[in-house]
């Protein structure tokens, strides 16, 4: 159980909310209750209902009244437009780092451990743990070219993909495949091979409308 502590409790409690969304424990089409939440959390309902309310915000849940928020789901449509968006954005951007590897090289023993950490919770099945370092991995090397308005639209699309499709992809064992492709890419930035990285990263994504449709 995800107990908060008693500082910035409505941005916990929206880390907490985003990682169960994309990991499919708050399911597409299902209505969940702010207080139930709350207490489950160990936290009065005002920060886990400005938690939901930033999700309807986001597009990711909508209020229904008198009953709580309700999960919206993502139609292979949206799918197919969240991973068109991130194509055109995330892919030149990781490609533009090639250009900087010198300061992806200067952070490459983090980077290293992180993808190291991508493997290791793919191989143990621990999807939360999968999640928090793949995002660690993706949304850190972005922040090397100090664009913040980028790095919180690839984000904010992150978390709208939602891949459901994880954990049946973690029970087959192939979630360890796609966590290994993480290394490749940081070593084809650091050689700073453009398109190596453009090639490894399209095909990366790839998986948000294949392997993990879910």
């Amino acid at each position: 159980m995800d107990h908060l502590q008693q500082t910035n409790l409505r941005d916990q409690a929206l880390a907490v909310l985003k990682l169960r969304l994309v990991s499919g424990d708050l399911a597409p089409g299902q209505i969940y209750s702010a207080a139930a939440l709350a207490t489950e959390l160990g936290v009065s309902n005002s920060p886990v209902r400005e938690a939901m309310l930033t999700l309807v915000n986001q597009g990711l849940m909508e209020a229904v009244r008198n009953r709580g928020f309700r999960v919206v789901p993502l139609s292979a449509k949206e799918r197919r437009n969240n991973y068109d968006i991130r194509i055109m954005l995330e892919v030149p951007a990781m490609a533009r780092l090639a250009s900087l590897n010198d300061k992806v090289a200067a952070r490459k023993k983090e980077f290293t451990a992180t993808a190291s950490s991508i493997v290791k919770a793919a191989k143990s099945r621990d999807i939360v743990g999968y999640l928090e370092a793949d995002r660690n991995f993706h949304i850190g090397l972005l922040g090397i070219l100090e664009n913040e308005q980028l790095t919180a639209i690839v984000e904010n699309l992150r978390d709208q993909a939602r891949q459901y499709g994880l954990k049946a992809l973690s029970e087959r064992g192939d979630l360890v495949k796609s966590a290994e492709e993480h290394q490749p890419i940081l070593d084809a930035i650091i050689a700073g091979d453009a398109e190596k990285t453009t090639k490894l990263m399209t095909s990366h994504l790839g998986h948000h409308v294949g392997d993990w449709a879910g």
